[in-house]
């Protein structure tokens, strides 16, 4: 291959300074060495890189598309560079991340911006999952991490709590469950269309949360589209409560009582490995903190 990273480095260097003289002293090597540089590379590639003809060396319409072509590299080999001196360190390329569709994304999203200020070029992907969708990534490896996942643990998986989150039952104002007696009946509530998120596991049984044998159940993909469901008065259900204290403070939803209640779920964080590297250490470490898991489950 004719052309080098060095060469560009120069053509970058004298582009950026403004003559031959100032990139040599920039880059610490004489004058004359970066003019060879240029001519060899000019030679290699049978191209002129700068018109000469006037008083101050001007780079061609070519020497101008290297000049935009080669930064490009120069910036992936310095992305390069960087990546392995972090793998070096203990900083993994990739960390996935399966976050539960109960948890606020908006609060997921914060916690990702504190980590970018301390990250070393760790690519991060976050998927969204439903249920037991959340232990089922991290058993089949589709991540490496789980954020809010509920119920224990399975076997062979390292956990620790994360919060508690509340459930409240709500329908539309104008659902006919408003004109019964409170609390609720299982047996009345059983009349009517429940909602349900679909769980998003794909090789873990998937499950259902608070349905009543013989009842109705539209489902749908995630905790938000059940909320939506319900605000548009197309069935029932428990939801959590930084999802329905929004809406029913709006009108959107009204909170019934009823006489057998959803229990709070506790939440956990769950990983594979037993001595995590830097970027899954810092997610760790950063989700015991009681004020973050209070954000990401809406009661900061």
């Amino acid at each position: 291959m004719r052309l080098s990273l060095d060469a560009l480095l120069v053509l970058d260097s004298i582009a950026r300074n403004g003559s031959f003289a100032a990139a040599a002293e920039e880059l610490h090597r004489v004058p004359s060495a970066i003019t060879y540089s240029i001519q060899k590379l000019e030679q290699d590639l049978a191209i002129c890189l700068f018109d000469r003809s006037g008083h101050r060396a001007k780079l061609t319409a070519i020497g101008q598309a290297l000049l935009e072509e080669g930064r490009q590299l120069l910036a992936c080999a310095s992305q390069l560079e960087q990546k392995m001196h972090s793998l070096a360190s203990g900083w993994e390329p990739e960390l996935r991340i399966a976050v539960s569709d109960l948890l606020d994304f908006s609060a997921i999203l914060a916690s990702v911006a504190e980590f970018d200020q301390y990250n070393q070029g760790t690519r991060l992907r976050i998927q969204r999952e439903v249920f037991g969708g959340t232990w089922d990534a991290l058993v089949n490896q589709r991540a490496d991490l789980v954020i809010g996942a509920n119920d224990h643990p399975p076997a062979g998986v390292l956990s620790q709590p994360l919060a508690q989150i509340h459930f409240v039952f709500a329908v539309h104002p104008d659902h006919p469950l408003c004109q019964h007696p409170q609390p609720l009946s299982a047996s009345v509530i059983r009349r009517y269309r429940a909602i349900a998120a679909a769980d998003s596991s794909r090789q873990l049984p998937p499950r259902s949360s608070s349905l009543l044998t013989g009842q109705e159940v539209l489902t749908v993909p995630t905790i938000d589209d059940k909320l939506a469901a319900q605000c548009a008065g197309l069935g029932v259900g428990f939801l959590p409560e930084r999802l329905a204290r929004p809406a029913i403070a709006a009108g959107r939803l009204r909170q019934l009582d009823v006489q057998e209640g959803k229990p709070s779920t506790l939440l956990f964080c769950g990983w594979r490995e037993r001595q995590p590297s830097h970027a899954l250490a810092w997610f760790l470490q950063h989700l015991a903190q009681t004020s973050i898991s209070a954000r990401l489950c809406g009661e900061a």
